[in-house]
């Protein structure tokens, strides 16, 4: 069994790993610098439960940051578990791989009325960083990405380059872009394509 599971994980490909070395190149450096990555292997899992009832309240104790109140809100940290408001009782948890949060809110929720299930494979999840990241998705967003408005870690559902898209600014210069999985490639290349302005020299 062992071996079986090792012979898995080893065949696996994430959503952008034949984009890699396309991503490594489009990285722009210098005053502009942008610099786009894949964050593979995240584990993902979709929440539902009802404010205010039961259900709500183990779930939130169980993730160990609670689950967000309000639009854009984020209980947690992108570095370990995060859980992002999809809508008044849809959340989206966020976890390195491994993490071995699924069967732990399954317990938790028991026989109370919600929903935990693995979303692993449902979104791919891209990273954009760099002083210039903001001007690159304000190319096709259109959120208000102000840095008043948009704040460190706030993640809202939006689109970019007519694709919907979870947007997360986890840091000041960093985002997480987290389109569907057939959606991958179209959002690697639209960045890449985003990104190619800001390696050209600036023009007085």
């Amino acid at each position: 069994m062992a071996n079986t599971v090792l012979e898995t994980t080893e065949l696996r490909r994430s959503p952008a790993a034949h984009l890699t070395d396309i991503m490594a190149a489009a990285t722009v450096t210098g005053e502009r610098a942008v610099a786009l990555r894949e964050v593979a292997f995240t584990t993902q899992l979709g929440i539902r439960a009802i404010p205010g009832s039961r259900g709500h309240q183990v779930v939130a104790a169980a993730t160990g940051v609670g689950l967000p109140e309000r639009v854009g809100e984020v209980s947690g940290d992108v570095q370990d578990t995060a859980v992002l408001w999809l809508g008044p009782d849809e959340f989206l948890l966020t976890a390195p791989e491994g993490s071995g949060l699924l069967p732990e809110l399954i317990t938790a929720l028991g026989e109370e009325p919600g929903q935990v299930l693995d979303l692993s494979a449902n979104r791919s999840v891209l990273e954009l960083q760099g002083p210039a990241a903001s001007l690159v998705l304000r190319k096709s967003c259109p959120a208000d990405l102000h840095p008043r408005q948009f704040q460190v870690n706030q993640a809202i559902v939006t689109t970019l380059a007519n694709v919907p898209v979870l947007l997360w600014r986890s840091a000041e210069q960093t985002w997480r872009i987290m389109p569907r999985v057939s959606f991958t490639e179209h959002t690697v290349h639209w960045l890449i394509d985003a990104m190619r302005e800001f390696a050209s020299p600036e023009v007085d």
